[in-house]
Order: C-alpha cells, then structure tokens, then sequence
C-alpha cells in the first residue's frame, strides 16, 4: 500500500471483498473522499449498473461489512448508518473527529437514541474497534512523518 493511502478500506460479502478503496482527500483535494466514502461510491455504481434497484441496494449493504484502518469520521459514519451496513470494524481511534464513539456514537441509529425519530433513516451498525491497533497507529504515522507533497506551501517562511 503506497504511503499516500493512509486510510485503506474494504467491504466484506459472504467472506469475500467486494470493493476496496483508499483515503485520496490528499490526491484528489477533495475533503469528501475519505476511503469508505470511495468504496461506498464503486459498489453503488456497480449495482445501478447492474439494474438493482434502491431497495436491493439497501438490502445488499444491509448483508455487508466494513473494515478500516481508522475510526470512520462524523460524516462516514452517518453515510453508513444511512446505507444500513451490517458491521464496522477499525484499527485505531478517531480523536477528533470519531463518529463511532471516540466524539459522537452515530453507529447507534438515531432512532435507538432520539424519540419520535422512527423513518429517519439512520439504521445504526455493530460496531468494534482496535483491530490491529498498533499497525493501523504504525501506518498513520508513517504518512505524518514524511510529509504532505500536495500540502499547500505556507504563506510565510519557516
């Protein structure tokens, strides 16, 4: 995995990996293309492609793990509560911005938390952390560590 990708994420069918993808917020400059929004987006094409409609859509991730090597974000998080993913499983936590318990638990369905919230379509997902929690560390620092090439230049000089 080039270092670039600090973030890499699969989803998991029946044991197999149906889609695969990396953090590319650093190459494309785009904040919203965190690595489980990229492997969300391949299997959505694949399936309209493929005729499915919107409920078999919701029913196959329904059937559907996730595997990260970091807590996913506020807003991941809430895309795969909305997409009803089954389980998540990630290496290390999120401190800032964790939206499965390290600053917000959104992988409970806002209708488990809120009253009168039923159709909102935040379904909720299992959850669990710390797999291969120093090699997920490991990987995060070693992206840090050498740098941002695509970084913009400071304005003053160091």
């Amino acid at each position: 995995m080039p270092l670039n990708y600090v973030t890499s994420c699969v989803i998991v069918e029946d044991g197999k990996v149906i889609s695969s993808g990396n953090n590319r917020t650093t190459e494309t400059q785009n904040a919203s293309r965190h690595a489980e929004l990229e492997v969300i987006d391949v299997l959505l094409q694949q399936w309209q492609s493929m005729g499915f409609s919107p409920l078999e859509v919701a029913e196959k991730f329904s059937k559907c793990d996730l595997y990260v090597t970091c807590e996913p974000c506020i807003r991941c998080a809430s895309a795969l509560s909305i997409l009803g993913i089954r389980d998540v499983y990630y290496g290390c936590a999120n401190d800032k911005f964790g939206g499965c318990g390290s600053i917000l638990s959104l992988h409970v369905g806002i209708s488990d938390r809120l009253p009168n919230s039923k159709g909102c379509g935040q379904k909720g997902f299992m959850c669990t952390g710390g797999i291969m929690v120093s090699k997920a560390v490991s990987l995060l620092r070693t992206f840090y560590d050498q740098g941002n090439p695509n970084a913009p230049k400071p304005h003053t000089p160091i």
